[in-house]
């Protein structure tokens, strides 16, 4: 009886109840190319807790990017719920949504997506313009990101004058200025050598550490292994999700934030 309220509630998008802060309920999500379907998530199950980091894994084409997507809000689910924060953002759209990206969301990309003609300290301060923050605000706080990753004398640099790692390292801090509830990473050490990549994984676990809800998407099973939990994807389905014992622990360069919230 138990189980058929819970599926009567999950069918209406109500309870969530659990203190999650991302929750995904048989979330599907179906693109049409030409005149075929193809199911890229088949009513996947989720619940992220906050202040856990996790790490998502699959093959090409397994769903995991699709996941990422909506739960980033940058694309929109087919069918089912997905609750974020505690607010059921299904059917949300438009400006509304774009601000409770802005707000709720730092994005870490694999290619840096950085603006090439503006400095590193312009570039963390983007969110900040999108959310209408007085600019001498602005300029302080892309200052102190900047020093949580060890980037304190970088901020006038261009991207063309940094490194790889320097370069993540300024999207991760650009990914924190707002002070978001979540982090995501797709596939966060990909463009970096591995000496770079242990420096940008020893920042997202200093930023776990002081409690930041962390989603990481990775093929590398060894970046996977730095996080506490490893959900992998195959055929738009979870097919394992797996807590890890004792997580890798990597070298931080930079300082993590101060009550991360």
């Amino acid at each position: 009886m138990a189980g058929e309220a819970l599926a009567r509630d999950r069918e209406r998008g109500e309870g969530l109840g659990t203190g999650a802060i991302i929750e995904a309920r048989r979330l599907s999500k179906t693109y049409k190319v030409g005149r075929h379907e193809v199911k890229a998530l088949r009513e996947v199950d989720l619940s992220v807790a906050p202040g856990e980091f996790v790490a998502v894994m699959g093959a090409s084409g397994s769903g995991k990017s699709t996941l990422m997507n909506i739960i980033g809000c940058l694309d929109s689910l087919t069918s089912g719920n997905y609750f974020l924060d505690g607010e059921d953002v299904s059917s949300i759209a438009g400006n509304r949504l774009a601000a409770i990206r802005n707000r709720k969301i730092g994005f870490v990309f694999q290619s840096f997506n950085l603006l090439p003609k503006l400095s590193a300290a312009r570039n963390v301060e983007l969110p900040m313009v999108y959310a209408g923050v007085p600019a001498r605000r602005r300029a302080a706080a892309a200052r102190t990101a900047l020093g949580r990753v060890g980037l304190t004398d970088r901020g006038h640099h261009k991207p063309n004058e940094l490194s790889g790692g320097q370069k993540q390292r300024v999207a991760i801090a650009r990914a924190l200025v707002n002070r978001p509830s979540i982090l995501l990473a797709d596939e966060p050490t990909g463009n970096l050598d591995s000496r770079s990549g242990e420096e940008i994984m020893g920042i997202f676990q200093s930023l776990h550490d002081e409690g930041a809800t962390i989603v990481m998407v990775t093929h590398e099973r060894d970046i996977a292994l730095h996080a506490g939990r490893i959900v992998t994807f195959r055929d738009g389905r979870i097919v394992s999700d797996e807590k890890v014992a004792a997580p890798s622990r990597a070298a931080a360069t930079g300082r993590a934030p101060d009550e991360f919230a």
